[in-house]
């Protein structure tokens, strides 16, 4: 009786592509592998004959010697399929790894350097030092690269070799049964290659733990809760494996005196009531020194006075927010004979005269008072 067409064999066309092939004779030669079918005849040769059909389609020179000549060429060029199991194991060792270790997988070796993990450091920043930016050195605990062996994990004049166990491929196949199973090699750690001498210092890892010193440059303008990336400056890797990442995670001190809301800033200025009534030039301290600002005459408690881009520089952006000042008028608790003589006076003009409105505006809060300073109420500073 003559051979089946192998086509047929895996239930596969004649246009079948290779991975089309490949998944086709997994699935058989799962179903019918001898360790799941004990003591079944039938199914031992279902799995020579799937085996041999794949040992065909999935080599082009065989493939097409097969489409053209059939069976027949196929003998005539020396191929006359398995001869037992152990043939089959050891011409798809690398197949059978890949249907019992994830299909279509990869290799395991693995490399013998890894990455440093990214570290996080908390920063304390002043009001001051977040407006207008600073650079500070900070000291953090961590892996450094060791001086000894550069990195390498290999002690100077020596240098890695293949694993003796593995042979290189980072991996230990152990047979039982039919099946092949594969682990990672336990001297190399799936690296493939081990150190001769282990560099004595590191004690072969390429990195030691010590404090390292970083200069960490703080932009203009941050907050609390801005995080600072700094690349590299993290954990050193594992034998010559990349450095991780430094987070800087920055907290901001509030200020004595000043109030900031997003890029604008926000303070008081206290005058006395004759200086609201007549007008007057008044300093006041700002982040960058003193600066005047004139009172109007008639200025109302509460009114807004704006010192436009004086505020803290915009991080993601050009220029500065405003400085804000809410006018407090301050009325005296005592008062001298004179002083009370002339309020006197004035109360009586006013009486007199009658009451004169007083307009009133309340200090915006928030986000509300950046709008309500631009009004027609706010008086402009001059300095």
């Amino acid at each position: 009786m003559g051979k089946q067409d192998y086509y047929e064999v895996l239930g596969v066309s004649r246009q079948a592509e290779e991975e089309e092939i490949k998944k086709a004779y997994r699935k058989l030669a799962l179903k019918y592998h001898p360790d799941r079918n004990p003591g079944k005849k039938e199914a031992e040769e279902y799995f020579k004959e799937a085996a041999e059909a794949y040992e065909v389609l999935h080599d082009p020179q065989k493939r097409r010697m097969y489409d053209t000549y059939g069976h027949e060429g196929l003998q005539g060029s020396g191929f006359s399929g398995f001869h037992g199991f152990e043939d089959i194991f050891s011409s798809f060792g690398d197949i059978f790894q890949d249907f019992f270790f994830g299909f279509g997988g990869s290799s395991r070796t693995q490399t013998a350097s890894q990455p440093g993990n990214d570290l996080l450091y908390d920063m304390t920043l002043s009001f001051e030092e977040a407006v207008f930016g600073v650079e500070k050195e900070i000291q953090v605990q961590t892996f450094v690269e060791c001086d000894r062996c550069s990195g390498s994990g290999a002690e100077p004049g020596t240098k890695e070799t293949t694993c003796p166990m593995c042979q290189g491929s980072g991996q230990v196949v152990q047979s039982q049964g039919f099946f092949r199973i594969s682990t990672t090699c336990s001297r190399c750690h799936g690296a493939g290659r081990v150190l001769v001498s282990p560099c004595s210092h590191c004690r072969g890892q390429g990195r030691v733990k010590q404090p390292k010193r970083v200069e960490v440059k703080v932009p203009a303008g941050v907050d609390t809760g801005t995080r600072l990336r700094l690349r590299g400056e993290g954990e050193s890797g594992y034998r010559g494996g990349l450095s991780g990442d430094l987070y800087v995670r920055l907290n901001v001190k509030p200020h004595e005196s000043f109030e900031r809301d997003g890029d604008n800033l926000y303070g008081k200025v206290a005058i006395s009531f004759v200086q609201a009534a007549l007008g007057d030039q008044v300093e006041v301290s700002t982040l960058e020194g003193k600066k005047t600002i004139h009172i109007q005459p008639g200025t109302q408690p509460g009114s807004v006075i704006r010192f436009p881009g004086d505020g803290v520089p915009r991080l993601r952006g050009n220029g500065r927010g405003d400085f804000f000042f809410e006018v407090q008028v301050k009325i005296p608790a005592r008062l001298s004979p004179r002083q009370e003589e002339l309020l006197r006076e004035l109360m009586e003009i006013e009486k007199k005269g009658g009451e004169e409105k007083v307009r009133k505006w309340p200090w915006p809060r928030h986000k509300d008072r950046e709008k309500d300073a631009s009004s027609s109420h706010s008086r402009e500073a001059m300095s």
